[in-house]
């Protein structure tokens, strides 16, 4: 294929730079997606102001991504033709180590990510080899859901398998610490699980959440004051699960003290690794018998289950999507979401 397009390419830490590039040939084993929306996730803010995994430059970036099939290969071993309408989600598994044996391919000890390993979604096609087909993610498009909100799945699917993992159900006392769209989205599923209490406990987008209507909205600018409000709210018992949606430790040690005995606190969000220590009271772990677990990622259904939670009502990603932005404006994108006057910022390459 001689045909040209243009992707937004990540050159060096804050710095990208808009290239006409020929579109990437269709894999014999893979398949060719024009990609239609991706979205700005936490991770592409980091990744902009920080640099990729392994120092990776002059890539794609963008695992967020729904589109329509352009091309298939012949030997491309997947039910999606030309013209099917797909979603994406970044992790790519090796299939062969002990995780991936079980089933958690989230876990996989040599996993790859597009918009990493391979090239992403911040541009107007990419080319999806055979081991992305047969180890990574991608799922049909629920008939008549836009492809903004398909490429909004991704962020919601490690939110459903955390709170389908803790046990999120019918009165269920969940505090959410961090206002950020994933914050708001644990309040949507954990609502969504039947949970009877949900609080969510943040700084600067407090207004923004507060379109989600959680029971209750705590400024966290005082933690001893925010920790005394749980408690009040949950007649001095505290919570059932504390998820910590946020990348930072800070929060932690007080997660624990939101948490009632036997209680659950999940660390959902990664924090950088100038930072990874925390340092947590034992005593509330050993005598109040809590249990701290981490989360990350989903299973091998995770992105089904998202596009199911999408197409239900569960979630509404009108309500996120604050902001669309043009290949050329991308990184204007990446500063909104930063600043917080959008809690999703969607790219359309065609813009």
């Amino acid at each position: 294929m001689n045909a040209m397009m243009k992707a937004a390419v990540f050159k060096d830490v804050g710095r990208m730079e808009i290239e006409e590039r020929p579109v990437p040939p269709c894999p014999e084993d893979g398949l060719l997606i024009k990609v239609h929306a991706c979205g700005i996730c936490g991770g592409d803010m980091r990744n902009f102001r920080n640099g990729l995994k392994g120092g990776v430059k002059n890539r794609v970036m963008g695992h967020e991504i729904a589109g329509e099939v352009a091309a298939q290969g012949q030997a491309a071993r997947a039910a999606f033709g030309p013209g099917s309408r797909v979603a994406l989600a970044p992790d790519v598994s090796c299939g062969e180590c002990w995780y991936c044996k079980r089933g958690l391919v989230n876990l996989c000890r040599s996993h790859k990510m597009l918009g990493t390993h391979y090239d992403g979604g911040f541009a107007q096609y990419i080319a999806l080899p055979g081991e992305v087909l047969s180890r990574g993610f991608v799922e049909p498009v629920p008939e008549g859901m836009p492809y903004r909100h398909a490429a909004f799945a991704e962020t919601v699917s490690a939110v459903v398998a955390c709170q389908k993992r803790f046990g999120v159900t019918l009165g269920t006392r969940v505090v959410i610490i961090g206002d950020g769209p994933v914050g708001c989205l644990h309040t949507e599923i954990a609502r969504a699980m039947g949970a009877g209490f949900v609080a969510i406990v943040g700084m600067d987008k407090l207004e923004l959440a507060r379109a989600f209507e959680p029971d209750a909205l705590i400024k966290n600018d005082d933690p001893d004051s925010a920790v005394a409000e749980i408690l009040r709210l949950t007649d001095g018992v505290g919570a059932d699960i504390v998820i910590l949606a946020l990348p930072t430790a800070r929060p932690q040690q007080q997660a624990l003290e939101m948490a009632r005995k036997r209680g659950t606190v999940v660390i959902y969000g990664g924090v950088p690794k100038a930072a990874e220590m925390s340092a947590l009271n034992s005593n509330l772990i050993h005598y109040g018998e809590i249990n701290v677990a981490g989360a990350f990622s989903y299973g091998s259904t995770g992105l089904a289950d998202a596009l199911d939670a999408i197409r239900a009502g569960h979630v509404r990603p009108e309500r996120y999507i604050g902001a669309t932005v043009s290949l050329e404006n991308i990184v204007e994108g990446i500063e909104l979401g930063e600043r917080g006057e959008a809690l999703k910022v969607m790219v359309d390459p065609w813009l």
